[in-house]
């Protein structure tokens, strides 16, 4: 966790590893995806199709870089919390 804040922030030396780029890209084309999506919803006859793909690639984007971040089992216990029970289902639905 400590070399990822490192690399992300620029102050790590050597070359990003493989799985830093990873979780770096996920986390900048996650939040990039969900507006962009939502501009091309208003293309006439393929807005909606277009719509639903990037809205959800860049759903499960966003999801993917915390898992990098704090694992995918940790992840997953907090996703299906309590107090997160519902809305973990509205957003897999």
């Amino acid at each position: 966790m400590d070399k990822l804040k490192r690399v992300l922030s620029g102050r790590d030396a050597e070359e990003p590893s493989g799985l830093a780029e990873v979780a770096l890209r996920c986390r900048a084309g996650g939040p990039a995806a969900l507006p962009g999506g939502s501009c091309l919803l208003w293309i006439p006859k393929k807005g909606l199709v277009l719509f639903a793909v990037f809205y959800t690639l860049g759903n499960i984007a966003s999801i993917g870089s915390t898992m990098f971040l704090m694992g995918p089992m940790k992840q997953l216990k907090r996703m299906f919390e309590p107090t997160r029970l519902i809305a973990t289902i509205v957003m897999l639905v």
